[in-house]
């Protein structure tokens, strides 16, 4: 696919990604204990940090002492917020806005991150949009296409871009969802792209062991961000979500960000190819 096959990001159709500074209540964001420097000297760049999940990994992994390349599409007041966050904790940032969806936009923040930071480290796929649908004949051409263009070419690209930069120790996450495995008759292209997003995970983990770099995933439950609220769920639908999991609450993104740290440092260095799921206790995904 060229960059001319690329189609706009559907922020006109239903607001997504969405802002997290209009979102209430805001969504809990801040590591719950100090850092203990397990990412001391590495650089990370995390797609789709400028809120939500990305955001919460930006700040923890700041705090264990990374520095940070913030991607993120257009909503510049949350980045510069996510910005704010990374160097409050003391390591520096850079905030990226571009479409992931671009093969070309994935190379030119890789070598912005390398021009800023001198190497990369860790490469954490999160970007994502989805767009709820009753009827599999609602979801339109330009709509699957975008959605797939977004969470999985988006992913494959990233990669692609920043392989040269990888080495021994590196780490790739991938970010999948409890839809993969659960299934959703309301986001039938969304949870087909997090299902190729986990074998993507467990093939390219098996492509790169030699190479010392290890590729897992994350596949999170029903998260309070601005995803679902700003378009990713029928509005009322929002009442009630996640109150179908066994912990009858939706989960926030500093519940969530301890598994990509976990997956980011040596603590897992015996894993490829697995996925971490901070669901809320849905055992159907395990």
């Amino acid at each position: 696919m060229s960059d001319n096959d690329v189609m706009e990001p559907m922020i006109h159709e239903d607001r997504e990604p969405g802002h997290e500074s209009q979102l209430e209540p805001k969504p809990d964001w801040a590591p719950r204990y100090p850092g203990s420097g397990r990412l001391q000297g590495k650089v990370a760049l995390i797609t789709g940090a400028d809120s939500g999940i990305g955001r919460a990994v930006a700040a923890l992994f700041a705090r264990e002492g990374a520095d940070v390349a913030i991607l993120y599409l257009c909503e510049h007041d949350d980045a510069r917020k996510t910005k704010e966050i990374v160097e409050g904790e003391g390591r520096r940032a850079i905030a990226i806005a571009g479409d992931v969806g671009s093969k070309s936009f994935c190379e030119q923040a890789v070598a912005k991150t390398i021009e800023a930071f001198g190497r990369l480290d860790i490469l954490v796929n999160n970007a994502g949009e989805q767009h709820p649908d009753e009827d599999i004949r609602d979801i339109t051409e330009g709509q699957l296409k975008r959605t797939f263009q977004t969470n999985f070419y988006g992913y494959f690209f990233m990669v692609q871009a920043a392989l040269d930069h990888l080495k021994q120790g590196s780490a790739i996450i991938n970010c999948t969802s409890v839809t993969m495995y659960k299934g959703s008759p309301q986001l039938l292209d969304y949870s087909a792209t997090k299902g190729a997003i986990t074998a993507f995970t467990r093939s390219l983990s098996k492509a790169l062991v030699d190479k010392g770099i290890r590729v897992n995933g994350v596949a999170p439950g029903p998260i309070w961000t601005p995803l679902n609220p700003f378009g990713g769920q029928k509005p009322e639908d929002i009442p009630e979500f996640g109150k179908d999991t066994p912990m009858g609450r939706p989960g926030q993104p500093n519940e969530v960000a301890p598994a990509f740290l976990f997956l980011a440092c040596e603590d897992s260095s015996y894993m490829i190819g697995q996925v971490l799921h901070p669901n809320g206790g849905d055992l159907t995904s395990s």
